[in-house]
């Protein structure tokens, strides 16, 4: 059959969790995209994702944490993290991690900033992905082709010539972007087009996951629960709340991949598996990877395109951030209000977020190995875990999630002096700029991120309310801005400056005790050097892309600021 040329504004390249999201945030923000996806069937992901209450605060901003919590595992399921010399023998250690339902009655009574405004999740992988695509697919603005293979882009001053396979028909089609998004996970083609390579953090070590069913009792020695366990140089980790789990081990480089993969499991765990149903095993490496660019042009990275973590970790977080700290980006520079610093901005708050998580990353993997080592060459109990206790990574992660500071990125107004102390242990509540904004309830029990707009807000806790002419001044400047005045005793309490601007992705990009003497500047600065002037109509330009470029429809919107958060 003959090439057709297509057109839209974005291509979003991959329909799993981070395309479907990149693809969910443009279109919150009122642009359409084409999404292409190579496969045709149900996404059968078989691990457990774990999204943190940041990624589900993120999500909630889209109006998908209630249904992507409606698919997780029971709230009431405690997880426990085990050390074991063999599978047969007592823990050396043990760390339980409290359930959402228990962590919702600790926060219950606070309200100080220190709460989430979301808690965890933990998530059939399938099941997060369908729903997400389910969403894309429903959704008026965007345009999904499954069974469209991306083969290849040229890119020239028009923007991006992205060739395409539809694999049902045969047929190549041409489409033609101002942006292209790679979401196609660790081998990215849209990576390998761009000769973008990966640095590596050493040398790869092959492993192998071997995935299977088992009712062994030593699997689950105090009732179900959602556990870890590492036992010599081997971890296994339960894929749900009944006997499904996977073993992750290391391989020897010339071992094959068909070796019987029960008595692998069996020869490190120091005791026999009772009766292991194998379901499936796949190959990997720990090398830790993020790729040296996350841009090229208009092509970026997004997600494992960009970083190569999976399967080493099930955290979801650092993917999700991409997608909406890319979406909302270029939605803001589609619209005309955001300027090219915005996109620059992308790889310099990501970037540096990916390198500090694959160190953690890489830690908690070093530790694992260490133990199996000191396992193997016969330590005690009692020295095991005098190391284990030595180890940082036990502690409660709950800051580290929420602790993101964009230290280095050009559009936020940096502070001069030195920012607040964080702690692992809880979340530092602080206005401080680049970081996450705290999250408190009102008066009227509900949340504050609820009550921000879907673009900039400006968070005005002054008693004369000076920041409304701020807030008029954007909006003749053409940026789409919220004003938020608040008197909340916990609001007040929590956020320590008076006037505070809240970028989309919930992350303070100015603060200050009183108006500046240049606004213009400010504004200039946080939107990337350039927007909108004289006008307070925002252009959105959603192309039908089934149509061929001649035959391109547009519409336009207005866009006005709003006082509450969308719809849940």
């Amino acid at each position: 059959m003959a090439a057709s040329s297509l057109r839209t504004e974005v291509l979003v390249v991959g329909a799993g969790v981070v395309g479907a999201v990149l693809a969910l945030e443009l279109a919150h923000h009122g642009v359409g995209c084409l999404v292409v996806e190579r496969s045709l069937t149900e996404p059968k992901h078989p691990d457990l994702d774990l999204l943190t209450g940041r990624s589900m605060e993120l999500l909630r901003r889209l109006g998908l944490a209630g249904a992507v919590r409606e698919l997780g595992v029971d709230p009431d399921s405690p997880s426990d993290y085990e050390w074991r010399q063999g599978l047969d023998q007592p823990p050396v250690l043990v760390s339980h991690y409290p359930s959402v339902n228990q962590l919702r009655g600790r926060y219950a009574q606070v309200n100080d900033g220190s709460a989430p405004a979301e808690l965890h999740l933990r998530v059939p992988g399938a099941r997060l992905a369908k729903r997400l695509r389910d969403a894309v697919r429903d959704h008026p603005l965007i345009e999904l082709r499954e069974g469209w293979t991306f083969t290849g882009l040229r890119v020239d001053e028009d923007g991006v010539a992205a060739s395409v396979l539809d694999v049902r028909g045969g047929v190549r089609h041409t489409v033609e972007a101002r942006y292209v998004a790679g979401c196609d996970g660790a081998q990215s083609t849209v990576r390998r087009s761009l000769d973008v390579p990966m640095e590596q953090l050493g040398a790869p070590a092959p492993h192998c996951s071997v995935y299977f069913r088992s009712e062994d009792p030593h699997l689950h020695p105090r009732g179900r629960a959602l556990s870890t366990i590492v036992v010599g140089g081997l971890t296994l980790v339960a894929r749900d709340e009944r006997n499904g789990w996977v073993g992750q081990l290391p391989v020897g480089a010339d071992e094959p991949l068909t070796t019987d993969p029960v008595a692998m499991l069996r020869s490190r765990l120091g005791a026999a598996l009772a009766k292991p149903e194998v379901l499936g095993v796949t190959q990997w490496d720990d090398s830790l990877a993020v790729a040296t660019l996350y841009r090229r042009g208009p092509v970026f990275l997004v997600g494992e395109a960009a970083h190569r973590f999976h399967p080493v970790t099930d955290n979801a977080d650092t993917s999700i951030g991409d997608a909406v700290d890319l979406g909302w980006k270029l939605a803001a520079v589609l619209h005309g209000w955001g300027g090219p610093g915005l996109l620059a901005s992308y790889e310099l708050e990501r970037r540096p977020r990916a390198l500090m998580d694959r160190e953690l990353l890489a830690r908690a993997l070093e530790t694992r190995r260490r133990f199996g080592r000191l396992a193997a060459a016969g330590a005690s109990r009692e020295f095991l875990a005098g190391v284990l206790h030595q180890e940082t990574h036990r502690l409660d992660p709950m800051g580290i999630q929420f602790a993101g500071q964009y230290a280095a990125s050009a559009v936020i107004w940096h502070d001069r002096g030195t920012p607040p102390s964080r702690n692992g242990h809880r979340i530092t509540p602080t206005t401080w700029p680049g970081g996450r904004a705290p999250a408190v309830r009102l008066a009227d029990g509900s949340q504050l991120f609820d009550r921000l707009g879907p673009e900039l807000t400006l968070v005005d806790l002054t008693e004369e309310g000076v920041g409304g002419r701020l807030v008029d001044q954007a909006r003749r400047r053409g940026i789409p801005m919220a004003h938020l005045p608040s008197g909340d005793p916990a609001v007040l309490r929590s956020w320590d400056r008076p006037l505070v601007l809240v970028r989309p992705d919930q992350h303070v990009a100015w603060r200050a005790a009183a108006p500046p003497d240049d606004w213009d500047a400010v504004l200039t600065h946080v939107v990337g050097g350039s927007s909108l002037a004289g006008t307070t109509a925002l252009r959105e330009d959603h192309v039908n892309t089934s149509c061929p470029r001649s035959s391109v429809r547009r519409r336009s919107i207005h866009v006005s600021a709003i006082d509450k958060g969308p719809d849940r």
